[in-house]
């Protein structure tokens, strides 16, 4: 596999790197996410396993491009901490009423939902979506600090594995 200059930007602009476009792409996974909620969980499976293989794709590209661990780490863990546990629990969440529904055909429960279950998934939504919202912000002001201070690199890709280095 060829390590492509620029290897991912919808429209090879600086713009996708800003907040505003990172958290709208973000929020736009997140809501499919939860969406999940509406379609028994369908859009919420697809979206997850969709997430998966994006990493695993960075991952492999990464490797291609032999981008060691520790640059891909430092690359990606400052608003991986926030992004990857918020499409965890956004994808909860896009279960939690299915499941709740699965339950009572089941004849597990009583009702069908309680305040509680839809209590619950709007506390995942809710804390999936504020996660989101840092995230995007360290994506956008302090991954690029990082790549800068720690290698001088030059900004040239997003989604997950944001920057790729000169060295």
């Amino acid at each position: 596999m060829d390590c492509p200059e620029v290897i991912y930007s919808s429209n090879n602009n600086r713009d996708d790197l800003s907040f505003l476009s990172i958290l709208k792409n973000n929020l736009l996974v997140v809501t499919l996410l939860l969406s999940g909620t509406l379609l028994l969980g369908s859009t919420t499976l697809v979206n997850l396993m969709n997430s998966g293989i994006t990493v695993a794709r960075l991952i492999i590209l990464a490797n291609a491009c032999n981008l060691s661990l520790h640059k891909f780490l430092l690359l990606v863990l400052p608003h991986g901490i926030f992004e990857i546990p918020a499409i965890i629990i956004a994808g909860a969440a896009g279960f939690k009423i299915p499941y709740e529904i699965i339950r009572y055909l089941a004849g597990r429960k009583e009702q069908i939902l309680t305040k509680e279950d839809i209590k619950e998934y709007f506390t995942l939504a809710l804390i999936s979506i504020i996660l989101i919202v840092i995230a995007a912000f360290v994506e956008a002001y302090v991954t690029p600090r990082v790549a800068n201070t720690f290698y001088r690199g030059k900004l040239l890709f997003s989604s997950g594995l944001s920057y790729t280095l000169d060295n």
